[in-house]
């Protein structure tokens, strides 16, 4: 009887240290989420390691992990945790999403292109896996299957300037400038402070002939970012396209004299005005301006009325001349 008991309190005893196991776990999963929520993901993984001391089949704190790995910058060991969740449940959409990401910040881009295509048959509505997606196209030279990606991120996201960002330069590598100047032009509506964006523009200005223009949005770019090197370099092409001559002298750099666009600041250099050498454009411009400028300085000589007080002061003034002659004529008689 004896040796019953002990066995029933030993049997017991295993089946509460699993219960406690099985709800420590969870409870270091927990706090794992709320550190990883607040931005430390080393201690996220500590907590998430903790989980799986616990329970080694623990796909939830698994894939986090993998994605707490991610935001790390440990992408190795990112891909290898993503993988052994997938290897328990194929269709967890964290592990999905931590192994996608993981394979393309390796510059794995083929493995990328499909590891996200496969996460969008679990999830559709990561705008952020559908511009990396589209980043990895890009480096792939598939230009027009990188459009298709961006559009839908900035579907789901039409507040990711970056998105319209990386959709115009898709549409630029295939020469649809009209509507890469459409994308641009989405992200500066919803951001006027990003100078890529404006460089950007500036350089669909540029394939477009549009000089003028292609200079305005160039200057802006520098307004944020006074030593954007390839801003520098397109606004010499700007400066100098198609007949148009700027005088330049130095590097670009802030000056006193600030134009603000909308709730931008950006500098024009002092030394940056037209030569006379300008486009036919331009030229007609000028000449118009200088018309209006002309007319509006050559007046002809006019003569104000008179006012009443001094029409009757001239009259009360003749009439006194007039008494005072007649006066000395009468004398003289």
């Amino acid at each position: 009887m004896k040796k019953i008991l002990v066995l029933a309190a030993i049997l017991f005893g295993l089946l509460l240290v699993t219960a406690v196991h099985g709800e420590d776990a969870q409870e270091w999963y927990v706090k794992g989420q709320s550190a990883a929520g607040a931005g430390n993901f080393a201690e996220a993984i500590t907590d998430y390691n903790n989980a799986i001391s616990l329970d080694k089949n623990f796909i939830s704190a698994i894939s986090a992990k993998a994605a707490a790995l991610n935001s790390l910058g440990e992408y190795s060991d990112a891909l290898t945790a993503a993988q052994q969740a997938l290897s328990l449940r194929g269709t967890d959409a964290t592990a999905l999403h931590a192994q996608a990401d993981a394979l393309f910040n390796l510059g794995r881009w083929e493995e990328a292109v499909a590891a996200y295509d496969k996460l969008f048959q679990y999830q559709v509505n990561y705008a952020d896996a559908y511009c990396n997606q589209g980043t990895a196209y890009m480096n792939l030279n598939r230009s027009s299957d990188a459009t298709v990606s961006f559009q839908q991120c900035t579907t789901i996201d039409p507040n990711n300037y970056m998105g319209w960002n990386d959709l115009g330069e898709s549409l630029l590598a295939q020469g649809k400038y009209n509507e890469s100047l459409s994308a641009f032009n989405h992200g500066t509506s919803v951001t006027v402070t990003n100078a890529t964006l404006w460089n950007n523009k500036g350089t669909v200005y540029l394939a477009l002939g549009r000089y003028q223009d292609a200079w305005e949005a160039i200057n802006k770019a520098l307004g944020i970012d006074p030593n954007y090197l390839d801003a520098q370099q397109n606004l010499a092409k700007a400066t100098s396209g198609n007949g148009q001559v700027y005088q330049i002298v130095g590097t670009i750099t802030p000056v006193p004299t600030i134009s603000r666009i909308g709730t931008l600041f950006t500098t024009v250099p002092a030394s940056e005005q037209p030569s006379e050498e300008m486009t036919e454009v331009q030229a007609s411009l000028t000449q118009e301006t200088a018309a209006e400028t002309t007319a509006a300085v050559t007046k002809k000589t006019t003569y104000s009325p008179l006012s009443p007080l001094a029409a009757i002061g001239g009259l009360i003034g003749g009439m006194a001349i007039a008494l005072a002659v007649r006066t000395r004529k009468g004398r003289k008689i």
